[in-house]
């Protein structure tokens, strides 16, 4: 049986990470703090997997090992990156946000050839810009301002705090394996999110309600989705990906995201979809499909 290439089992959790804004969009209208999401969404991913332990279904054995690696990863992924990502989209426009999330790709590519000796081809970096390009055409329509610098700055966070999990991952996985990162990765985003979710709660006064989105017939469908299948699920995949493709050619598939965002917004949210974006998911398409053939020598 022929061995699936990683680069292809990469799009499905980027493909995941583009319909979450959706179901971000839909949870979101209910929630008065973020972090109250963010929080129940990393519980449930916490329960889901320890089920799955429980269950035999995956292993997770850490019993002997340094966990320094591990929670240097979640520091940055998920912690800041969410952090920084949500104050970002708060203080700019989701357009501005698109375009500095683009960078990632370049970032992660000069954090892998400094930090993990990785090699890059010229035409592999060709194709991780022009796949940048993509995005940046798509988005060539929004305006800086100074209102939104604070959002700029929030957002240059989340790139760098991508980029350093990115690298940081494809490190660990020399001797942890994908399901013992995520898992960890969950724990301690379920944990830092939550106390600042039930913090944030018992000074509004919404200590005692705090679960109850969980039984909501409106919101369960949301949670489950952002809990399970984009935290626990892609999260995995990723790492898997991470485990088998130097972080610098893995990171490009992150640009799958805005086109999968966008097709989700044009059909269940009625946004526009014009030829510009055309042009830029075509670019966006084409450096993903040359970054996964180029060979790096």
């Amino acid at each position: 049986m022929k061995k699936i290439n990683p680069m292809i089992i990469g799009i499905i959790p980027f493909a995941i990470f583009g319909l979450s804004f959706l179901f971000t969009k839909v949870a979101i209208e209910s929630f008065d703090d973020v972090f109250h999401l963010l929080g129940l969404r990393f519980l449930l991913a916490v329960l889901g997997l320890t089920f799955l332990i429980f269950m035999g279904m995956i292993k997770v054995n850490l019993k002997g090992k340094s966990l320094k690696a591990l929670f240097l990863i979640s520091l940055f992924q998920p912690m800041l990156y969410f952090t920084f990502e949500t104050f970002g989209i708060k203080y700019s426009s989701s357009s501005q946000a698109g375009v500095m999330i683009a960078f990632i790709p370049v970032v992660v590519t000069l954090f892998a050839v400094v930090f993990l000796k990785e090699k890059t081809s010229k035409f592999q970096l060709g194709f991780v810009i022009l796949s940048v390009v993509g995005v940046l055409i798509m988005n060539s329509d929004v305006s800086f301002t100074l209102d939104s610098l604070k959002g700029t700055l929030f957002l240059l966070g989340a790139v760098l705090s991508a980029a350093f999990y990115q690298v940081l991952s494809r490190h660990a996985s020399k001797e942890y394996s994908s399901i013992e990162i995520t898992y960890v990765m969950m724990c301690v985003g379920a944990i830092f999110f939550n106390i600042i979710g039930l913090f944030n709660a018992s000074q509004a006064g919404t200590f005692t309600d705090y679960l109850k989105p969980l039984i909501s017939l409106k919101l369960i469908g949301p949670l489950l989705y952002l809990g399970i299948l984009s935290s626990v699920f892609a999260f995995f995949l990723i790492n898997y990906v991470l485990s088998h493709v130097p972080a610098s050619k893995a990171s490009v598939l992150a640009n799958l995201t805005t086109i999968i965002a966008i097709v989700a917004g044009v059909l269940f949210l009625d946004e526009s979809f014009n030829l510009i974006k055309i042009l830029g998911s075509l670019l966006i398409l084409i450096g993903v499909y040359g970054t996964a053939k180029v060979k790096i020598n």
